[in-house]
């Protein structure tokens, strides 16, 4: 079956601001530019998100399908998108079964913004299989901090932007900023299905947000069993990861990590050497 036709409908990620400083002084910075996108599906509306608009079609795909409102990339025929009355209008295939009954019950969750989803969080939680041999080792953690702190992006240029990235071992595949962590995260599992080409190697997640049970039950939808953190961790985050078999590494920054779940999907291959002792000098006699 074919992709879905999708636009391209990229708005500019920044908006340039004139601003005073604290010394009264006149200047111009740059600030994301956050928009509304309303999402209809056949023609019944849904949900509008705020996004930046850096890749839009991605951003629904991806909602529908971590939503689990759809199964599969099959079921949509095209995403269009219309910044002009910021709708987003998609057309299914075959129409979606029973969408007033399974969009009923919001639940409103700790994304930026307030995210939300529909129905249960914990639904067929347990029907997710992650891959048994996926491991991370030490030595590609570094290299994807290290990748993510290289990355120009509009959080350097204009901030309050989360950030989301995909990796094949320490290979960047795909790097997304959006307002909030959700959508960022959204956008990757939309562009994942469309990729005919991408290899099959092992994935790993990382994000600037921290691990709630949102990002943690999405990136297990998307099949990543290495989820890692610039971040920390919440309760419910830590209870989903240990449940589904994922790992989930936090507050990654430079060579400093906690590792909260699965440490077995780590491979220690960088050990730091320990800290020197300190000890102190001995009082002279008087």
């Amino acid at each position: 079956m074919p992709l879905p036709h999708l636009t391209q409908a990229r708005a500019p990620l920044t908006r340039e601001v004139e601003v005073m400083n604290q010394h009264g002084e006149r200047e111009s910075i740059f600030i994301p530019a956050e928009r509304d996108l309303t999402v209809y599906v056949d023609k019944r509306e849904l949900v509008t998100l705020m996004t930046l608009g850096a890749h839009p079609e991605w951003l629904v795909l991806g909602y529908l399908l971590n939503q689990r409102l759809i199964a599969s990339v099959d079921d949509i025929e095209s995403i269009t998108v219309d910044w002009e009355v910021g709708a987003a209008s998609v057309k299914t295939r075959h129409g979606i079964d029973h969408i007033e009954e399974r969009t009923s019950k919001r639940v409103v969750t700790t994304g930026c913004g307030q995210g939300s989803v529909f129905g249960n969080l914990m639904d067929e939680i347990d029907s997710i299989q992650l891959p048994a041999d996926m491991v991370l080792r030490q030595s590609q953690l570094y290299a994807i901090v290290n990748a993510i702190r290289l990355k120009e992006s509009t959080y350097k240029s204009a901030g309050s932007v989360h950030a989301c990235a995909l990796f094949l071992a320490e290979n960047l595949q795909l790097f997304v900023e959006d307002v909030g962590r959700h959508n960022a995260v959204d956008t990757i599992a939309g562009w994942m299905p469309l990729q005919t080409d991408l290899p099959a190697g092992d994935k790993i997640f990382y994000t600037t947000g921290r691990l709630t049970s949102e990002m943690v039950i999405k990136s297990a939808q998307m099949g990543v069993a290495v989820v890692v953190s610039r971040s920390g961790i919440t309760q419910m985050g830590l209870d989903v990861a240990q449940r589904v078999g994922l790992c989930a590494i936090g507050r990654a920054t430079n060579k400093h990590f906690l590792c909260y779940t699965h440490p077995e999907r780590l491979v220690l291959d960088a050990v730091p050497p320990p800290a020197p002792v300190v000890r102190e000098r001995a009082a002279s006699a008087s």
